[in-house]
């Protein structure tokens, strides 16, 4: 029997190549934060207290134009005895470069709306809160915490801190062995 026209040699078996490897997913995009919606914000100061924050705005106002600058906002915040993170607060300016906090400027009138947001945020630290988180570095249990090592938590975590700010924030809270009692520390900071 004759063999078969369309049958095929078998080829040499080929090596096993590896799957070439997916290309990278691309990077997504820096996702912003949602702006906040000021238009939504009811402002529910007393008339006491807008006269005190009428006078306090009055001093950040450099220039004279009733106005302070975006890189003010936080500042002005926390001389009202708020404790806003600064990604807080650019969240409620809506995001702006830094080339906008510098040269932006801002009314009283605008400015309620936005203090409301943080008065009204449920998120804000206490003082125990800020007590207990620093506790976790007590290794001794005798309500200190070593200046050092607090430094290097505060320029490395959560929101870094300059040296200069640091320094700023430590000056005369060590003790003679470089330790910080961290109760009267967290007092120090909450009253700045």
């Amino acid at each position: 029997m004759a063999p078969k026209k369309d049958a095929k040699k078998a080829e040499p078996a080929k090596k096993a190549e590896p799957a070439p490897a997916p290309a990278p997913a691309p990077e997504p995009a820096p996702a912003e934060a949602p702006k906040v919606d000021l238009s939504a914000v009811k402002v529910e100061f007393t008339p006491d207290q807008l006269e005190d924050y009428k006078e306090a705005f009055g001093l950040f106002d450099r220039v004279g134009d009733s106005k302070i600058a975006y890189e003010q906002v936080a500042d002005m915040m926390r001389a009202l005895g708020q404790n806003p993170t600064n990604k807080d607060v650019a969240k409620i300016l809506g995001n702006p470069s830094a080339e906008e906090m510098s040269s932006k400027r801002l009314d009283f009138e605008g400015f309620l709306p936005m203090l409301q947001t943080v008065v009204n945020d449920p998120q804000k630290g206490t003082y125990d809160d800020y007590v207990e988180g620093l506790r976790v570095f007590d290794k001794e249990g005798n309500g200190t915490v070593m200046g050092a090592e607090l430094r290097i938590v505060l320029s490395t975590l959560g929101e870094k801190m300059k040296e200069a700010e640091i320094d700023a924030l430590m000056t005369g809270q060590e003790d003679e062995n470089g330790c910080v009692n961290y109760e009267a520390f967290v007092k120090h900071i909450m009253s700045v």
